[in-house]
């Protein structure tokens, strides 16, 4: 008859051992304490209570966010209200008024001032030739002119000579001036004179009854004498011309009228 073979306990297997355990030992003491645990039974989870605890933890979530949303709203709206109160209560809170778009005035240049013209145009100052005393300058068309101490000389193509002093006292130097003598001819007309008075001439000018101007030529004595001669050539009818004596700045000095012819 066979004993059926018992399970040992492994407290008393530890216990029964007088010292250290061997390795086959411990590997039987191992081997129960598995046994053992196999042999245990756990108790069932308890579901019903678990589900009941997270609905409840839920349920007053649900309460505390639902509080504080109240909350929430209830100090909007009292923020919303006492905006309106003060709105109501302040006279001075307008509705904004768009300002008016700012004028903005078109830019208008200035008009530039143009220069006026003048009666008399500046013209190039003519250069005077200073010539030796008694020089005789060829003027042109048979007519030859040369200076003195004594005046202005000059004769014609018919060989007949003609003077004009300034040392007679008929001429005064001491104030700007300026003397015609002309001759015609069916050739033309020939003008000259003096001009005195100043250090600085600019021109003499001849006009016409028509307006047409004509520059003469200048001569003086060197040292600057303060007179010296013009001469000029005209048509056939310019005895009537004016003459006109003019300073280096184009500034008249003196005016001689024409005559008929």
């Amino acid at each position: 008859m066979t004993t059926p073979e018992t399970t040992p306990d492994p407290a008393s297997v530890a216990e029964a051992a007088p010292g250290p355990a061997t390795p086959a030992e411990a590997e039987r003491i191992r081997e129960a304490f598995a046994r053992e645990a196999l042999g245990v039974t756990p108790s069932p989870v308890p579901l019903a209570a678990v589900r009941s605890a997270g609905r409840a933890f839920r349920r007053r979530r649900a309460v505390t966010l639902s509080a504080l949303s109240v909350l929430g709203a209830v100090t909007v709206v009292a923020g919303v209200a006492a905006g309106v109160a003060a709105t109501r209560s302040s006279p001075s809170a307008a509705a904004p008024v768009a300002a008016p778009p700012a004028t903005v005035s078109p830019r208008v240049p200035s008009p530039t001032s143009s220069p006026r013209p003048s009666s008399t145009p500046v013209r190039t100052p003519t250069p005077v030739r200073v010539v030796a005393s008694g020089e005789r300058v060829d003027a042109g068309k048979g007519w030859k002119v040369w200076l003195t101490a004594e005046g202005k000389h000059w004769v014609g193509p018919d060989g007949l000579e003609n003077s004009r002093s300034v040392t007679d006292g008929n001429v005064d130097t001491a104030e700007p001036g300026v003397s015609h003598q002309s001759s015609s001819s069916p050739a033309g007309g020939f003008h000259s004179g003096l001009y005195y008075g100043t250090r600085a001439v600019g021109r003499v000018e001849l006009t016409g009854s028509k307006g047409d101007a004509i520059a003469a030529t200048l001569l003086e004595l060197p040292g600057r004498p303060g007179w010296g001669v013009w001469y000029a050539h005209t048509g056939p009818t310019g005895n009537d011309a004016s003459v006109a004596l003019y300073d280096r700045a184009g500034k008249l000095l003196s005016k001689l009228p024409g005559w008929p012819g």
